[in-house]
């Protein structure tokens, strides 16, 4: 086992059913933004020969220009953007001993970008996702030779081979039976004989045109990889030191949680933990395959590890927020004692690909939170949405709000807790508050203004 696995800061693992000895090893962006950062990665991977597969994000900043181009409105601002991912590319291809070895092809990569630039119109979603693929593929190619540089045997290997989802750019959906088919014929053969460097966040359809998985789906894919392959473990590398009890830019109080279940941490991710994508552990909740979250910067400082099994239940694990939220109130007195009202409701929101977190409802009314960050669905589809709703209904919406959850266990049922709680809470103006429906958190709105001082005081009451 390496070090890490045996630090005395991590939490220690939960029996694993499986025993392959292989590790996937994910590095996200901040994690590879530039040569020192990779060199220090290239460690990770090579204290612990339990490591096969890599998967990389793009270097750090890169994906933010890629997405800069997708949008600017004339080749001239593409181009400007463009250089940025240029200068980021060989700030890391220029500090290579051996940069020849890779040259040529990160060279015909950034050409291939390049061409892509000069349509005199916009992008469609299909270019978009292309676009948007070159900050892995870059990234990817010059981690495998800081790699080779140390001594390994190591390649970069494609992964819109094995990656197969749908056609829903921007957003595809992984097809696991297939993923596990084409990792069985292409990939794990290569994991025999040396380390592969892979790249996060992209796939392809079954025509061969190129997708993501969304902004965050490195992690996703990293998981979907580790399934695919029957890893022992996933690891997840980022710039904190696991996850914490809450955002440490909201409260110096803030401290690395040491294990924490499956159930939590889906929890915390879907509420607005930033550390891990929401998606990530479902792959590895199938399979019972541990996931551990831990530093590049701080390899020995140990981490967090999420599995099924944890030693502790505390009744607070951590706090979440969420921003950007909105709340909508669809109000009707032909909803008192009629049935179908709330499946009209739902329905009209599904057909827009609207996602709903929070419901409360009453005899007339039924109240609902949305997620209006940028890029949801919210911001394309929620006037039609709403449209349809005012045609039977009176119909409020509330933005500028937030949503905090607690995270914990038995939340719905444990004599006295959700007495403290509320203690806790006596002094918060709530817009709305949703309990009973996990035992794994109490969920409630507050103005957005108010909800950074809002988590501070009620993480300084519960722990």
């Amino acid at each position: 086992m390496s070090n890490l696995q045996n630090s005395g800061a991590a939490a220690p693992l939960s029996p694993v059913l499986n025993q392959n000895p292989l590790i996937v090893a994910k590095f996200g962006g901040t994690s590879v933004a530039d040569f020192p950062a990779m060199s220090r990665c290239a460690d990770i991977v090579l204290a612990d020969p339990s490591i096969k597969l890599i998967v990389v994000s793009a270097s750090s900043g890169v994906t933010n220009l890629l997405v800069d181009i997708t949008k600017a409105a004339d080749v001239a601002g593409r181009v400007s953007h463009y250089a940025g991912v240029e200068r980021i590319t060989y700030n890391v291809l220029q500090q290579l001993q051996q940069q020849h070895l890779v040259g040529a092809a990160i060279e015909q990569l950034l050409l291939e970008l390049k061409t892509l630039l000069n349509a005199e119109r916009a992008f469609t979603d299909a270019e978009k996702d292309l676009v948007l693929s070159f900050g892995e593929r870059l990234s990817s190619v010059l981690f495998a030779q800081v790699l080779a540089e140390r001594g390994a045997a190591v390649s970069s290997f494609d992964v819109r081979r094995v990656m197969r989802t749908d056609s829903r750019f921007g957003k595809g959906e992984p097809q696991i039976d297939v993923i596990a088919t084409l990792t069985a014929q292409y990939l794990l053969p290569l994991l025999n004989q040396q380390l592969i460097v892979t790249q996060g966040f992209i796939g392809a359809d079954a025509k061969g045109q190129t997708t993501t998985l969304g902004r965050g789906g490195s992690d996703y894919s990293a998981a979907i990889l580790g399934e695919a392959v029957g890893a022992r473990v996933v690891q997840i590398w980022t710039d904190v030191v696991g996850i914490f009890t809450t955002d440490p830019r909201l409260t110096s109080d803030a401290r690395c949680i040491a294990e924490i279940s499956f159930d939590e941490a889906a929890e915390m991710a879907t509420f607005g933990a930033k550390v891990l994508h929401p998606a990530t552990l479902i792959p590895a909740m199938r399979q019972n395959i541990p996931v551990f979250v831990g530093s590049s910067r701080e390899p020995d400082a140990g981490g967090t590890w999420i599995s099924k099994q944890v030693d502790t239940k505390p009744s607070y694990r951590a706090i979440a927020l969420r921003k950007a939220q909105t709340l909508i109130t669809v109000k009707s007195p032909a909803m008192l004692h009629a049935a179908g009202f709330l499946a009209r409701v739902f329905d009209i929101l599904s057909r827009h690909q609207i996602s709903v977190d929070l419901v409360t409802t009453s005899e007339i009314s039924v109240a609902l939170t949305l997620d209006d960050a940028p890029g949801s669905a919210f911001s394309n589809s929620i006037e039609p949405a709403l449209a349809e709703l005012k045609a039977f209904s009176e119909v409020t919406v509330e933005q500028d709000l937030s949503l905090i959850a607690v995270i914990g266990n038995h939340l719905h049922s444990t004599r006295g807790v959700t007495g403290s709680l509320f203690q806790a809470l006596e002094k918060i103006n709530m817009r709305l508050i949703c309990h009973g429906a996990s035992r794994h958190n109490l969920c409630f709105l507050v103005q957005d203004q108010e909800a950074a001082t809002v988590v501070k005081e009620l993480h300084q009451a519960l722990f």
